[in-house]
């Protein structure tokens, strides 16, 4: 069974910069793709960023040009770096990997944009 670890969540003032991190206890190359949602209070867990082995990436239009992901193939971790942080990217960010249909989540992670 595939587990999903976070980290780097927290607490960080508009416009900052915020990296979260998801190990993974396999090859991310077992997976068809990955990535991360996020679920604000009161909002519908959304798709956030994901990422394909066939190389194919997708934003949510709300954080593209702000938020990246990218992956290290020889830690098995995903990363979600995400500048120009905003208050209403507050939320809990989940990572997730898809195992050909199957999909497993991580526990989450709160990240709190905020003055």
């Amino acid at each position: 069974q595939v587990h999903l670890v976070e980290s780097g969540g927290g607490l960080v003032q508009p416009g900052g910069t915020l990296r979260v991190s998801c190990v993974v206890s396999a090859s991310l190359f077992s997976f068809s793709g990955m990535g991360w949602y996020r679920q604000g209070a009161g909002i519908e867990r959304e798709l956030v960023a994901m990422t394909t082995n066939s190389g194919s990436d997708y934003y949510l239009v709300s954080v593209k040009g702000r938020f990246t992901i990218s992956r290290d193939n020889v830690k098995n971790t995903m990363y979600l770096q995400m500048d120009s942080l905003k208050p209403e990217d507050t939320a809990v960010y989940y990572c997730y990997v898809n195992d050909y249909g199957s999909i497993t989540w991580g526990q989450g992670t709160q990240v709190t944009v905020s003055s």
